[in-house]
């Protein structure tokens, strides 16, 4: 009898993914994989699926899609999960580099915390407003990999995320691609709170990496903050966002925060895999 499928479930800041090395190319639709291994009630239930393949600029190429099927250029948790994934399962060293759609990422490993640099801030926008749902809103926005919005708010606890940010996210102004939201507060001048709602997920997520360091860069451009800034997620945890600053020109980006891994196990049924039994010639 087959083992099946072998993954690994994994999170970072209450992000979770399942985790599938793919350098044999095992998955022959990760697209309809996803859909299935991320549904909450028939599936694993995540956030998203990562898997590992081969490269040939650096140690892999990282692949990041999303629960409903999308695929995602960037991913700041999903940085830290597959480092440390492949560090401690694959046997990579404790520093290296690997693809991903944004650029080659930096990742180093110290035990639990995972140290990734993230690709170059882009598409910087200030000062900008937006209607939605009867409000007037005012939000900054860059790339940080992914696009993300950034609103400064006074009391986060009380905002409408899942709302607001679904017609945020879905406005003609971000179109076709669409983007994140994230609401924040800044506490002092090294310290922000955020809620995220994410592209792709298609609602509030517990954390969002590259959306924590967009929220710092902009506080900081904005001069609310200064670099390091300590970002507390939904989830509880606090991200530590690093970078220099020539006035709206962000470089040496650096995200550090934990990923832990929850559970591994073998998929019993996966029509969308190759089974090396089943191949001939």
């Amino acid at each position: 009898m087959s083992k099946g499928l072998q993954f690994y479930k994994m999170e970072a800041s209450g992000n979770d993914f399942v985790v599938v090395d793919n350098r044999e190319r095992v998955l022959k639709d990760p697209i309809a994989f996803t859909r299935q291994v991320c549904a909450q009630h028939t599936g694993i239930g995540a956030d998203g699926v990562l898997l590992v393949e081969k490269a040939r600029r650096a140690a892999f190429k990282m692949r990041i899609i999303n629960s409903d099927g999308s695929e995602a250029e960037a991913c700041g948790n999903g940085f830290r999960c597959i480092a440390l994934f492949a560090h401690e399962k694959l046997g990579f060293p404790a520093r290296f580099d690997f693809e991903s759609l944004s650029g080659v990422i930096q990742a180093t490993v110290k035990g639990g915390r995972i140290r990734v640099r993230m690709a170059k801030p882009k598409e910087f926008q200030k000062d900008r407003d937006i209607e939605v749902l009867g409000h007037r809103l005012h939000y900054s926005f860059i790339n940080t990999g992914v696009p993300h919005t950034v609103i400064l708010v006074n009391k986060l606890a009380t905002m409408d995320v899942a709302n607001l940010g679904r017609a945020i996210r879905q406005h003609s102004t971000f179109k076709p691609k669409g983007t994140n939201v994230n609401f924040v507060q800044v506490k002092d001048t090294h310290n922000l709170q955020v809620r995220t709602y994410e592209r792709g997920v298609e609602q509030e997520t517990l954390a969002c990496g590259s959306g924590s360091t967009a929220a710092a860069l902009i506080s900081t451009i904005r001069g609310l903050t200064k670099a390091p800034v300590r970002v507390k997620t939904s989830g509880g945890e606090i991200l530590t966002i690093d970078f220099k600053l020539a006035g709206s020109e962000a470089r040496e980006v650096f995200l550090e925060g934990a990923a832990r891994f929850v559970f591994e196990g073998n998929l019993c049924s996966v029509p969308e895999t190759r089974r090396k039994a089943a191949r001939k010639g």
